[in-house]
């Protein structure tokens, strides 16, 4: 990770933050997977976060954050630094930035001082609501709806899928909002307001908080309304273009681990009189392994970059670095699980964990299919925007 930080995207302040967080996450974070509670496990790992200051830099400086704007490239180097050596601290990191960026990106002034410093110190979990049972990627088939009823939106419907879900203290709920096909709203919903409720926790293959919200005439107050009333889709695609690149920078880091497990194996594990590492194709191997890291690195960090000198939109950016850094990261664990042999498959290596938590990073926030469309639009429509032919 060291010689990324020579390339021009970054400034001391993202060198300085690399070395002390991963100096900080070898240190303070546990990196067993098999406590039984998974909440506390994260709840923990919220506050030891919000402790060390880590959190500042998932909000706005003037609401307890770390910079004016959220930083993109300091968001991934948190990411690949706590992917690199637990999936779920980087999940407990990841879902406070996400869950209240479209806050951070879109609240009133009261929002922001009400929900932010409490997001920034650990004290408050956020979380992010959108998907729905058959709405996931495609969004335009969202169900859940608010109508606003006196000085509230009644909200009806239900939301799955959703991270956080079951120990949030709040939740960014997308609803549709009137009649218009593309109109919907988005508003903030406290885990004590009347009408809300957990109906299902879901267990996956690598364990996290994850569940089925309900709705029944959910009152919330009209003040929790985030930015304009049938604009949600726009505040929506907006926090993912910011936060989109740094599931890419996870990804990154859990390729980078891969790769030093495989590399402490091959040097050392001994056949036929000889090193693995002595073998041509275990030289290929790794050689693609490098390669495949080092190309995922520049485009999430370019799109990082992007965003940080004041691109308004990294749509294509940021699918492209999401889309290659999971894949990548996919073929270059795998790569390491054959190189371990029957170490690479025994319940919780490092290497046999990697290979379960990397599975899911190509299928939330956009799956690699969807990100291949949104690469595509984007390219045909500069075509179209540039082209002089008929």
């Amino acid at each position: 990770m060291g010689e990324t930080f020579t390339w021009p995207f970054f400034d001391d302040e993202h060198r300085a933050l690399a070395t002390a967080l991963r100096d900080w996450a070898a240190r303070e974070v546990s990196q067993r997977h098999d406590e039984p509670d998974t909440d506390a496990t994260c709840r923990t790992l919220v506050k030891q976060l919000g402790d060390a200051g880590w959190l500042r830099y998932t909000v706005p400086a003037a609401f307890g954050g770390m910079h004016e704007r959220l930083d993109v490239r300091s968001l991934c180097i948190a990411r690949e630094s706590l992917a690199r050596v637990s999936a779920l601290a980087d999940f407990a990191f990841a879902m406070q930035g996400v869950g209240s960026g479209p806050i951070s990106l879109f609240g009133s002034p009261a929002l922001k001082a009400k929900y932010l410093p409490d997001v920034a110190s650990g004290s408050a979990i956020a979380a992010f609501a959108i998907s729905e049972k058959e709405a996931g990627s495609d969004v335009a088939a969202m169900r859940t709806t608010a109508r606003l009823d006196g000085d509230a939106y009644v909200i009806d419907g239900e939301k799955s899928w959703i991270s956080n879900g079951g120990i949030a203290d709040h939740y960014v709920v997308f609803c549709r909002h009137g009649n218009a096909d593309r109109a919907f709203i988005a508003l903030v919903v406290e885990s004590g307001d009347p009408g809300f409720g957990v109906t299902e926790r879901i267990r996956t293959m690598t364990p996290h908080p994850l569940a089925t919200l309900r709705f029944d005439g959910c009152r919330v107050p009209a003040d929790r309304v985030v930015g304009e009333p049938g604009k949600g889709l726009r505040i929506a695609l907006a926090t993912l273009d910011v936060f989109r690149a740094t599931v890419g920078a996870a990804a990154l880091g859990m390729a980078r681990r891969a790769l030093d497990e495989t590399l402490a194996h091959v040097t050392h594990r001994a056949m036929f009189g000889r090193h693995l590492s002595d073998f041509q194709l275990t030289q290929a191997r790794l050689a693609h392994m490098a390669t495949a890291i080092d190309a995922s690195a520049l485009l999430v960090y370019r799109a990082a970059w992007a965003r940080d000198r004041g691109a308004e939109r990294i749509t294509r950016e940021a699918a492209m670095a999401k889309m290659y850094a999971t894949e990548a990261a996919q073929r270059v664990i795998d790569d390491a699980v054959q190189l371990l042999g029957g170490r690479g498959v025994v319940s919780d290596h490092p290497v046999e964990r990697l290979y379960r938590e990397i599975r899911a990073l190509r299928i939330y926030e956009g799956t690699t299919e969807v990100q291949q469309l949104v690469i595509a639009d984007q390219i045909l429509t500069a075509y179209a925007g540039t082209s002089t032919h008929g």
